[in-house]
């Protein structure tokens, strides 16, 4: 895994967020920025494509104000610019609709908080060995 991997973290928690960034930390990640809601982030999505400093792995809480973390998914897949960006959906809710509807909309993985360091290591090396590998399967478990 690559350690300067630029990371998006989005939730509405200021303390959710810098458990994640913790997380990331602890697997070994050192770049990250943060988001409070999907416009924000979506917002910081494309001025980073602009200025040619582009993110490489968003993860998102499900329920945010403004913009959730499904509608950020789905307007992240739809844009030319951002549509290949790994995406990793995290919530507290066990939902299999919801977990179908991240998977349908395009989300690499999903992750229920509270989530070990070993859990986010797992998830995050099996998207990115996915992504590296498409033909492979690589990332089925993580939903």
């Amino acid at each position: 895994m690559n350690p300067n991997l630029k990371f998006l973290v989005v939730d509405d928690l200021q303390s959710m967020r810098w458990i994640i960034i913790k997380r990331l930390k602890e697997v070994g990640f050192t770049r990250f920025e943060e988001a409070n809601d999907g416009d924000v982030a979506l917002q910081k999505l494309k001025k980073a494509v602009e200025d040619k400093n582009s993110f490489e792995f968003v993860i998102s809480d499900w329920n945010m104000p403004n913009m959730k973390g499904i509608e950020l998914l789905k307007e992240i897949r739809s844009d030319k610019a951002l549509k290949e960006l790994p995406f990793m959906m995290v919530t507290a809710e066990a939902e299999q609709a919801q977990m179908n509807e991240a998977m349908e909309a395009g989300a690499d993985a999903y992750a229920f908080k509270p989530f070990t360091p070993e859990e986010l290591k797992e998830k995050l090396i099996a998207v990115l060995e996915k992504r590296k590998n498409p033909k492979t399967n690589a990332a089925a478990n993580n939903f």
